[in-house]
């Protein structure tokens, strides 16, 4: 496929329905604009944030230097025996380089994947990262903004875990961060391996091929070199203003569907080969559409079997990440490089047709405030940060608790009663949203609940581990569409990690981002009402589970 990118609407209703908005791009020359980084596209309130976020459409050109440059450091490390990389990174810093690695690595290389992937609170998932082998590790520090709290506690607890174990923590530190924050100034004054600034003029959810996404794929041995390639080669494509750009078909199904109602992607790989490329497109969807009570939800399914995905549902439209199948309403396929600008060309163009601005996320800094204020009452002494309210009803090991006004939670017995109330108060073409504020990797099992609850409820159903998904789908729950229900899970926490130089540890900060963000969802108003919010807190996780599977196998819609 020399463009690198392809994209076919099999659908023929929405192929009909696409035609129009199809025309409406290139009568507009959208495609050639946003190539030249036309700022003026989605209108003039989005223009000031437009005009500094459209580097992205050249980066397949300009992240070229960071090719020898990353070679080079590489070397280096492996000249000092240092080969396992460590990503310290959330959102835009973590999701495109895990993709990169998984896909370009075909898997575990001597029973441990290329890369660690650090996105989570969670102390069990974070002192498992530290129990590897420090001697051969790298932490890459990745921040945007250089005061990501995540980032920072990951940060601060290699440092002195390195140095306990008699390494230097500033060699083994390297830094990608935007030019002027806190954090380059940091690894400055500490002395750390490398600083890497990268292009201030993308967004993070833009950032596949910047240096966010570059520099820890290039220290596993990712040739970085041939995914810029892969981009170059889908970028004149995507830049042609023609009714066979790739770009300009999938906007145009994205905000045809929207128009009809079908606002839900439905995301499935059909043998793509890019290994959880969608998780990053959830990410990119989300964060760009969802506001305003608009905007497209990504459900990210186990597969083209999943439930949810090939049932052609009203309010949703199946999409492959890879061949056509029985079950797609649209197919995408391409090389690695040409899918991440494709996706990236093809929802700034459909923010254009929704009527947003795909640029700001104005509603993923509400629960960040919410935890601080926790944190910062429990520092005052006025509380416990990672302390709950009592629990409505406990069901042997699951503590049954709600957020905000639970009118509609009645009076529940058992997990079972609080689920099946969940369930009732979703409206028909709602979702539901599953939160786990768990180990992502020992509790991964905890996933399973995302298809068995589609297929007991017939709703789509979206998956995320907290707080990762705070820096994804987060932004859509809060300001897109006004129909999700949301289910939260935490568990207890059998050693916990205290963070050096602060007042709070992993365990109390991971709790505090599960009910600073439920505290927020709660608050914010559905048609007059709060949005249903079931926290659902675990005194032990593997028997949690099991009792958590048998209840949703238990309700119905």
């Amino acid at each position: 496929m020399s463009s690198g990118a392809e994209v076919r609407i099999v659908d023929q209703t929405l192929a009909d329905a696409a035609n129009a908005l199809v025309e409406k791009l290139v009568g507009d020359a959208a495609a050639s604009k946003l190539s030249a980084g036309d700022a003026t596209l989605w209108g003039p309130d989005a223009e000031p944030e437009a005009s500094k976020r459209l580097s992205w459409v050249s980066l397949h050109e300009s992240s070229r230097p960071l090719v020898d440059e990353l070679a080079a450091l590489r070397r280096e490390l492996h000249d000092d025996g240092v080969d396992r990389v460590v990503l310290a990174g959330m959102g835009g810093s973590s999701l495109a380089p895990e993709v990169i690695c998984a896909t370009r690595s075909g898997g575990p290389v001597g029973g441990e994947f290329p890369l660690v992937v650090l996105d989570t609170t969670d102390p069990m998932q974070v002192s498992d990262a530290l129990a590897g082998d420090l001697t051969r590790t790298v932490l890459v520090v990745s921040s945007k903004s250089g005061g990501t709290v995540e980032t920072d506690s990951q940060r601060r607890v290699f440092a002195e875990v390195f140095e306990a174990n008699g390494i230097d923590a500033a060699s083994r530190m390297v830094v990608v961060t935007d030019p002027g924050t806190k954090l380059g100034d940091l690894a400055r004054d500490q002395g750390y391996r490398k600083l890497i600034e990268a292009d201030p003029g993308v967004g993070g959810r833009y950032s596949a091929l910047t240096a966010f996404g570059l520099v820890p794929s290039a220290l596993t041995g990712v040739d970085i070199g041939a995914l810029l390639d892969e981009a170059a080669a889908a970028a004149p494509e995507l830049a042609r203003d023609s009714a066979d750009n790739p770009a300009v078909v999938l906007a145009a199904a994205m905000a045809a569907a929207h128009n009809a109602g079908a606002e839900k992607l439905v995301l499935a790989d059909t043998g793509s080969g890019l290994v959880g490329f969608g998780n990053w497109a959830e990410q990119l969807i989300a964060e760009s559409t969802g506001k305003q009570g608009t905007g497209l939800l990504p459900v990210v399914v186990e597969g083209p079997d999943a439930p949810g995905y090939a049932d052609h549902k009203a309010d949703a439209t199946a999409v492959s990440i890879g061949p056509a199948d029985s079950g797609a309403q649209v197919s995408v396929t391409g090389t690695l490089g040409g899918q991440f600008l494709l996706w990236e060309h093809a929802v700034a163009l459909a923010g254009r047709l929704i009527g947003i601005n795909p640029f700001d996320q104005p509603d993923v800094e509400s629960a960040k405030q919410a935890t601080r204020d926790l944190l910062a009452s429990a520092e005052g002494g006025s509380g416990d940060a990672g302390a709950d309210d009592a629990p409505i009803v406990t069901d042997g090991v699951i503590e049954i608790r709600a957020a905000g006004d639970a009118s509609w939670l009645g009076q529940p017995a058992t997990v079972i009663d609080a689920l099946q109330a969940l369930v009732n108060a979703a409206p028909d073409a709602g979702y539901i949203a599953v939160q786990a504020y768990l180990d992502r990797l020992d509790d991964a099992s905890f996933a399973t609940l995302r298809p068995e609850l589609a297929k007991a409820t017939g709703l789509q159903t979206t998956f995320g581990w907290g707080p990762r998904f705070l820096h994804s789908t987060g932004q859509y729950h809060k300001g897109g569409h006004q129909n999700g229900v949301f289910l939260q899970i935490t568990g207890s926490v059998a050693d916990d990690l205290a963070i050096p130089g602060q007042s709070f540890s992993f365990g109390t900060l991971e709790h505090a981002q599960a009910r600073g963000d439920a505290g927020v969802l709660a608050a914010a108003k559905n048609g007059g009402s709060p949005r249903p919010v079931l926290r659902l807190h675990l005194a032990d996780r593997a028997a949690g589970l099991v009792a958590l599977a048998n209840a949703v196998q238990a309700v119905s819609r």
